[in-house]
């Protein structure tokens, strides 16, 4: 029952949120969502302490003797990804509990974003892939439910355009689990891995559109930008922390590694479309003077270099991309905090009526300037040593064309985000902005958690390596192998 705890206190909590807001509108749903958030991550450290670091472990789930035929397995893989989220939904819940006010009932937003967390965990430890699939909808329809949590008529438009497009996505994988379950009659990824002749041709290029559709890959990038720009600011700093590194990094991981086990051609599509996403995503940051819509950019072109590195299908490639997918996490968690922040502070977040904030804002300023050297791969911030791996493992691979694109684009990186460092923090402060005062504590508490988390994955890098990110790479690197081991550990 203790994999369960990832599901179920979460979705509990959620569940009475409304009734419990008639007490009280504002403590409870704050404390009650943040100590959820805080047992989440109690949990996840606890789990990467007790796991023997070894195996796959599966927990059957029954009520009072009868089987609910809901199995969660736990691995290397499950356990970081379950600490990312935990880290990430933590510092979210905090900086929500002085920024949500203005959009509207915070039990209604608390309990959408515990939905959230629930249903990404379930994606985390589902054990076949039509449970994995259902939680993918539940997730994409409580990230919905965020983005149209702003209530301008531009977040109810990102908000339908991306309902329509993750419905697509969703199609996708629905139809290639279906073409799967056909060849094999089974869903469950054990039996998959057992079954003869379970791939298809057809299948994996809907699972790459589907989940490259959830994770914003070019050439399927194009609702990420619109959804991210007027949603609250939470929105994009847990979709672009947790739910498209789950329900779609994730799953392109289960999939193509522990699924159909890793082909040279899918490698390639990998490598190509990591590659793309890369240059794409970051030369159409360069024209963005509205802080989301670049940072939204940016995530595109960080995916990209998560999807390489994957791609690659080397040890140390796989250890870059994991590793990359847990730094980002981090960073563009805070990035995106930080934006919410100038906005609350300032009424906007368009870099042309904003500078010289920094003094004004010394917490944000300060954290925002980690959040960016550490986007951009300067050491010894945390994702410096990511990007250093992939590069290291494309000249490894003798792949170095793209080594020199990835190099390239982490300049430009470095070029649009000190540009917008320069445009809102630097220079004159600007007579429409005397007024402006720093935001408050738990705004700055979580934005300044995040930016320690940045320097200290940086700085012990090596300790966070071997501890965390190579039991997830040996997962992704024994590929059919993994699956197959899994020991059942009780109901």
């Amino acid at each position: 029952m203790f994999l369960f705890i990832f599901i179920g206190v979460p979705l509990v909590i959620a569940g009475f949120l409304p009734l419990i807001s008639r007490i009280s509108k504002r403590f409870l749903p704050d404390f009650l969502s943040n100590l959820c958030f805080v047992l989440l991550l109690a949990a996840s450290i606890s789990i990467f302490n007790l796991w023997p670091g070894a195996g796959r472990f599966s927990h059957n789930l029954q009520w009072f003797g009868s089987d609910l035929h809901l199995a969660l397995a736990l691995d290397g893989l499950s356990v970081l990804m379950l600490f990312t989220v935990s880290v990430v939904s933590l510092a979210v819940g905090l900086f929500s509990i002085d920024y949500i006010d203005k959009y509207g009932s915070r039990a209604i937003y608390y309990a959408i974003l515990l939905v959230l967390v629930a249903s990404v965990n379930g994606i985390i430890l589902a054990t076949d892939l039509f449970t994995m699939y259902i939680f993918i909808e539940a997730a994409g329809l409580a990230s919905y439910g965020l983005v149209a949590f702003g209530r301008t008529r531009h977040s109810t438009e990102g908000a339908f355009k991306y309902l329509i497009l993750s419905g697509v996505a969703s199609s996708f994988i629905l139809l290639g689990i279906a073409l799967i379950f056909v060849k094999t009659g089974t869903t469950g990824i054990k039996e998959i891995c057992m079954a003869k002749n379970s791939v298809s041709q057809l299948s994996v290029i809907l699972f790459v559109a589907g989940f490259g559709l959830k994770c914003a890959l070019v050439p399927f990038h194009f609702w990420m930008p619109d959804a991210y720009t007027d949603a609250p600011a939470v929105m994009p700093a847990m979709s672009s922390g947790i739910f498209v590194k789950t329900a779609g990094v994730y799953a392109i991981c289960r999939v193509f590694f522990n699924v159909y086990g890793l082909t040279s051609a899918v490698s390639s599509v990998l490598v190509y479309l990591g590659v793309v996403s890369i240059l794409v995503g970051a030369f159409l940051a360069l024209g963005q003077t509205r802080l989301r819509r670049m940072l939204a950019y940016s995530s595109i072109s960080q995916m990209g270099y998560i999807i390489l590195g994957l791609g690659i299908g080397t040890s140390l490639g796989i250890i870059g991309g994991l590793l990359h997918l847990f730094y980002h996490s981090i960073f563009k968690a805070l990035l995106f905090l930080n934006a919410g922040a100038v906005e609350y502070a300032s009424g906007t977040d368009e870099s042309k009526y904003l500078g010289g904030l920094g003094g004004k804002l010394p917490f944000s300023s300060g954290t925002n300037i980690i959040g960016v050297l550490s986007a951009a791969g300067v050491p010894p911030l945390n994702g410096f040593w990511s990007k250093l791996i992939i590069v290291i493992a494309l000249i490894q691979a003798k792949m170095f064309l793209y080594a020199f694109i990835a190099i390239f684009a982490s300049v430009l990186t470095l070029w649009y985000l000190l540009l917008i460092q320069r445009r809102v923090f630097f220079g004159k402060l600007k007579e429409s902005l005397t007024q402006v005062v720093e935001v408050p504590f738990w705004m700055v508490f979580s934005m300044v958690a995040l930016a320690i988390v940045c320097v200290w994955t940086g700085v012990a890098f090596a300790p966070f390596i071997y501890g965390w990110v190579l039991p997830a790479a040996n997962v992704l690197i024994d590929g059919l192998k993994a699956s197959i081991s899994v020991f059942i550990i009780g109901g």
